[in-house]
């Protein structure tokens, strides 16, 4: 198992690990799997009113798709398999809060996590990139995850710059990304903390307020994400040139500035 859940029975408050720290965190297609069933579980479980997710192993809270993971895609320019589509709460229809806790980096798929979270707390060593464009991707799902946190001029530079820049919590928190930044080794237990607040709360009552925060922009992000899957198409390398690109960029190390 590549997923670790654990449920506070008093404070009904559960946390999900990843926990590939090897892998940085990284979701292979059974990662996936396991965490689109989580998230169903939780909507059937009533010892459960608020959720926790983050990564083991402090390096990183995830590194998105795992370059190891073989995804078949449909012969048509006109479809699209993602497996990191369903990995978030609201794609599998929990309406519970669900809360970020981020140490070291989240990059790349992340963003489909961090993108279906109510709110991110991130330690200050926690980092912010996504590499897409560096390796001739499109990003997509990701930019239009962040676009519904991050003013515009800040998603479009963290989606075109790719590796060569990340940012930092304390960015991340002057941007709205996230929430609160904590000493390093400490966004877990703030987010904890704050799913227990909210937890104690009547449940119908804070699901309800997270359908209608959702429901602000629901209509937007729904329009975005139908156009993703074309841009995708047309303007990704092959994957054989992706390859060699992400070989060439590990070769020569990262040395990408943190944005302050």
């Amino acid at each position: 198992m590549a997923l670790r859940t654990e449920t506070d029975k008093g404070s009904k408050v559960a946390v999900v690990t990843l926990d590939r720290p090897t892998r940085l965190n990284a979701i292979d297609l059974a990662t996936a799997g396991e965490l689109a069933a989580a998230w169903r579980a939780f909507r059937f479980d009533e010892e459960v009113r608020a959720v926790v997710v983050t990564g083991a192993g402090g390096r990183a809270f995830c590194t998105g798709i795992d370059r190891g993971a073989e995804v078949p895609q449909p012969p048509s320019p006109y479809t699209i398999d993602d497996p990191l589509l369903a990995i978030g709460p609201k794609a599998n229809d929990l309406w519970k809060p669900v809360i970020a806790a981020v140490e070291g980096m989240a990059c790349g798929g992340a963003f489909y996590l961090l993108g279906e979270a109510e709110f991110v707390i991130a330690s200050e060593d926690a980092t912010f990139f996504d590499p897409h464009t560096t390796y001739g991707m499109v990003s997509a799902y990701e930019a239009i995850a962040m676009a519904q946190r991050m003013p515009f001029g800040e998603v479009a530079r963290m989606s075109l710059m790719g590796t060569a820049e990340r940012v930092t919590a304390r960015r991340a928190y002057e941007t709205g990304l996230v929430s609160e930044v904590t000493a390093p080794g400490g966004a877990l237990a703030a987010a904890v903390r704050a799913a227990t607040t909210i937890a104690s709360y009547p449940t119908a009552a804070v699901q309800g307020t997270v359908r209608a925060v959702w429901s602000a922009k629901e209509a937007a992000r729904a329009q975005a994400m139908a156009h993703a899957p074309h841009l995708i198409a047309l303007g990704n390398l092959a994957p054989e040139r992706q390859a060699e690109l992400f070989e060439g960029r590990s070769r020569g190390g990262d040395g990408a500035p943190r944005l302050r």
